[in-house]
């Protein structure tokens, strides 16, 4: 049975925006009261929260789907509709956010520390936001737009202040277990710590946290084992602590055997970027077993060469808990160095004021496909006034046109070279596509029509000045046509007569 989960694959949706109403005002007395049609609800978020009681992500291995709560419709009497409900994912201190590709979101590393990963729609007008004094009665309203549905990869690395690494078997587990109230699972075979421990040291006023990483062995930063796997949750230590076993019988291993094997691992593992390399960081060394006579003569040997080579050499048992104080307290010297240099060199938070402005709010490139050219348009507006525009209203649509043609769109094709009738399409993928017609105009307010409807979309009937002076010389022409067939037909009953 699966108990510890350090990775998991979230399928998001969040909440649908409501649609806005479109509604006008019936009151007795009041022939002239205006629209009234209320907001839809905007859609509910997939909020990640930091939550230190929580240690892993097994809830979301077993019910990986999770979605916010869809917005209300807005309805008449200018109520808007009801907010999607947010919903609040609880994840451990250390997850990192990622795409499925790989790129980092956000490291959430601060208890509390809150992420809105998935947003939700945003809800759409209603025709009483969408009145203006040249606009007085719109016929329609906003769609809601659809909120975020994708998927997000959550990493868990595991946030503590020291590393127990060493060979599986090697007394990782009894020294934790030794050294605060973690009681993780012991036993006399390897790799029986299957997932990170983490457990509470208090050593006079200081305070840290220690965490238990599986057993490495050799090849482990390539896959072998189960180091590789859980490498990662070294990544955020301090210090690291090497226990070397000194009672092992296996063949062909000795305490700097062992030290060696286990510096090429760490070594060969690749940190993220901006993170300092784990061999430049302290290391403390942990000769484990000396209750054992033998280990105890073997650890008294290879001590002289272990100090050799800078590292700090402490002799312990985690059964008679000997030189465990000494150990604790100098674990706790490193880590409240390391907490006083990282205050003092804490940056100052900088607030960065980006004005919207000054950025591009679309671009407009030319595209080809099977059945010719087109003009994609791409920008998180016009991509957001499609997703709201019913397009079995025509007023709805001159809106659209209108704040399209407001943004500069028009202008832009003209410079990418479109011309009436070229094809252009709104969005990535397969968005909307039209046939781009320039004289549509920005006058709607200007446009008498029965709401709901666009004067601008209906075809002239009205004849222009040469169909007017064709239409008339046909109708003379016929007209002195008639008057000499009239004519020849006298004559020839004349000379009938005659």
């Amino acid at each position: 049975m699966v108990t510890f989960v350090d990775t998991v694959t979230l399928h998001l949706r969040a909440g649908k925006g409501g649609n806005g109403c479109v509604s006008v005002r019936r009151e007795k007395f009041k022939p002239l009261g205006g629209p009234d049609g209320g907001n839809g609800g905007d859609g509910g978020d997939v909020v990640l929260v930091a939550d230190p009681q929580v240690t892993t992500l097994l809830s979301y291995h077993h019910s990986p789907h999770r979605h916010g709560g869809n917005g209300g419709f807005g309805m008449g009497d200018l109520r808007a509709g009801a907010a999607g409900e947010t919903l609040e994912l609880p994840v451990p201190v250390g997850t990192v956010v990622k795409t499925p590709e790989g790129a980092v979101l956000r490291d959430m590393v601060v208890p509390g520390e809150r992420f809105v990963v998935a947003p939700g729609g945003r809800g759409g007008l209603g025709n009483a936001a969408l009145a203006s004094p040249k606009r007085k009665a719109p016929g329609f309203a906003l769609l809601g737009t659809p909120g975020f549905e994708g998927d997000v990869v959550l990493e868990l690395k595991t946030v503590a202040d020291v590393a127990l690494v060493g060979y599986p078997s090697a007394g990782k587990s009894s020294l934790i277990a030794a050294m605060s109230a973690a009681r993780p699972k012991i036993a006399d075979y390897p790799f029986t710590t299957l997932h990170p421990n983490l457990g509470v040291v208090q050593a006079g006023d200081s305070r840290y946290t220690v965490a238990d990483v599986p057993g490495l062995i050799e090849g482990a930063s390539e896959g072998k084992g189960l180091g590789l796997e859980f490498l990662r949750h070294v990544e955020r230590c301090t210090a690291l602590l090497h226990v070397l076993d000194c009672a092992t019988l296996e063949p062909g291993r000795d305490p700097l055997s062992d030290l060696d094997v286990i510096l090429a691992e760490l070594a060969a593992y690749q940190v993220p970027e901006g993170q300092l390399p784990l061999l430049e960081r302290p290391q403390l060394v942990a000769l484990n077993k000396v209750d054992v006579p033998e280990a105890r003569d073997l650890a008294e040997l290879v001590r002289t060469d272990i100090e050799a080579r800078g590292f700090r050499v402490f002799e312990i048992s985690t059964v008679s808990h000997e030189g465990l104080r000494a150990l604790s307290f100098a674990l706790a010297e490193i880590v409240d160095e390391h907490r006083a240099e990282a205050a003092a060199e804490a940056p100052h938070e900088r607030v960065v004021i980006r004005p919207k402005g000054a950025q591009a709010q679309f671009t407009v490139r030319l595209e080809g496909g099977s059945y010719g050219n087109f003009y994609r348009i791409l920008g998180e507006k016009p991509e957001r006034w499609v997703q709201q525009t019913d397009f079995q209203n025509e007023e709805a649509i001159g809106y659209l046109a209108e704040r399209l043609e407001r943004i500069g769109v028009e202008d832009a094709l003209f410079r990418a070279g479109a011309t009436a009738g070229s094809t252009v399409m709104i969005g990535p993928g397969d968005g909307i596509v039209f046939d781009w017609e320039p004289s549509i105009s920005s006058a709607a307010e200007l446009v008498t029509a029965p709401r709901g409807t666009d004067a601008r979309f209906d075809r002239s009937t009205r004849r222009t000045t040469s169909q007017r002076r064709e239409q008339y010389h046909e109708r003379m022409d016929a007209k002195a046509a008639a008057r000499e067939e009239l004519e020849a037909q006298r004559r020839a009953s004349r000379e009938g007569e005659e």
